[in-house]
């Protein structure tokens, strides 16, 4: 009997013992969820109620934080900036600015050229941060990108400048050239020389208003609303027929496996190659007339007399489907690999003078990429110096096009110039070799 009530107590006693703990073990328990942690002081319920749905539509970076300067809720936006790293403002300027808010409650906006994460080349981001206070804790930052819109502001300064610089010129020489004829009105001779001068300066001036009436309007509109089916060697045709009489005139012989217009191949009268009178493209006639001429025109008046310029096309394997490819050939004086970098942009040229002398207004290639681009296409080009250039426009066929178009009514990509090999044309086995003629 006493061994059993021994048993019986100690029993007790480890009951009691094992209550006492379970009881201190839930009250710890209990006291350490009430109290606040890291962890849920940057979770969203501290935000005021609304704010956290706000901040999620906003197209600039978000960026909350607390009164220890720890970020409690920050946008995706705001990470790939480089503006949070670690659960902290990474930008020592904006974090100023912030602590500054805190204080007064003022709200605060800067602008500020940030480093771009990742690049090796120190490029600047440009960003606009404001700052106000959210609450009795919090402060909110938010951050615009102005990159793109200080970019856009650079080139239409640049564009004004230019056009002001090619406008000047003609102005000023048919100001000069008028009051030289008022000068010269007894010497009949001298009079007829200052009007040919003053056409030559009038035609230029017109030149260059039509092409920046055209460089405005394939900016601005949306070439497949009026698309329809055009065919490969009209364009080829049109284009080789408003060269006509500058490839004359230098005895530049234009050879064609599309067409070949009477007068400027060696068979004499004109003719169609087969296999590539059925190419059909799909977008604007005008625009792309207008484009492909411009290559053409650029390839006549690059090149030296008694040269050839080839225009090629075919039909190409392309993972979107198949692309009709037109390629211009010319035997000039070629493109550096620096200029190659520039070439696609407005007012840029390889040679001014000789863009004087051919009366060139520096904006024929930008109208070329921005009707390939408007029409689903690219632009490339292969050249090296005293050889000559190979200008590729590569545009989706017809029933391809069509049937993006219809699937993709707001499809508006755009392309620029990258660089391709010698070989772009080599498969164009209809065309005859470049070679200086004797």
């Amino acid at each position: 009997m006493d061994v059993n009530a021994a048993v019986a107590a100690a029993a007790a006693i480890a009951g009691v013992l094992t209550g006492v703990i379970a009881m201190l073990a839930f009250r710890w328990s209990e006291r350490d969820q009430k109290r606040p942690t890291r962890t849920s002081l940057h979770t969203d319920p501290v935000l005021p109620p609304g704010v956290d749905t706000v901040l999620s539509v906003l197209r600039s970076s978000a960026v909350v934080l607390d009164e220890a300067d720890a970020v409690v809720k920050a946008s995706s936006a705001a990470y790939a900036l480089g503006l949070v790293r670690g659960g902290k403002l990474a930008v020592e300027p904006m974090l100023q600015m912030t602590r500054d808010t805190r204080r007064d409650g003022e709200i605060r906006q800067v602008e500020l050229d940030l480093p771009r994460r990742g690049t090796g080349r120190g490029e600047a981001l440009a960003v606009s941060a404001r700052v106000a206070p959210l609450g009795s804790r919090l402060v909110l930052l938010l951050v615009e990108d102005l990159t793109e819109a200080r970019r856009i502001e650079a080139v239409r300064r640049d564009f004004v400048a230019n056009v002001s610089h090619e406008l000047k010129t003609p102005v000023g020489a048919l100001s000069l050239l008028s009051e030289a004829v008022m000068d010269a009105s007894d010497d009949p001779e001298a009079v007829e020389r200052f009007a040919g001068r003053m056409q030559i300066e009038a035609t230029r001036l017109t030149n260059l208003v039509q092409e920046l009436i055209d460089l405005s309007r394939v900016q601005n509109d949306d070439p497949l609303e009026d698309a329809e089916p055009v065919r490969v060697d009209e364009l080829v045709a049109e284009a080789v027929d408003r060269c006509r009489h500058q490839a004359g005139t230098k005895q530049i012989t234009m050879a064609s496996n599309v067409w070949a217009p009477e007068g400027l191949d060696q068979g004499g009268g004109g003719r169609r190659a087969g296999g590539a009178a059925d190419l059909h493209v799909w977008g604007n006639r005008g625009q792309l007339a207008a484009a492909l001429g411009n290559l053409v025109e650029n390839a006549v008046n690059y090149s030296p007399a008694r040269t050839r310029v080839g225009i090629a096309a075919r039909r190409i394997s392309a993972p979107g489907g198949d692309m009709i490819e037109l390629a211009v050939t010319d035997q000039g004086i070629g493109i550096t690999d620096k200029d190659k970098e520039r070439i696609f942009e407005r007012f840029y040229r390889v040679d001014p003078a000789r863009s004087r002398a051919t009366g060139g207004t520096g904006l024929g290639l930008a109208i070329v990429k921005h009707v390939v681009a408007s029409h689903g296409g690219e632009v490339t080009v292969w050249s090296a110096e005293g050889q000559g250039s190979t200008f590729t426009l590569r545009l989706p066929e017809a029933g391809v096009a069509r049937d993006r178009a219809q699937q993709h009514p707001d499809l508006d990509e755009e392309a620029g110039p990258s660089p391709t090999s010698p070989d772009s044309t080599a498969a164009y086995e209809t065309l005859p070799a470049p070679e200086v003629l004797p």
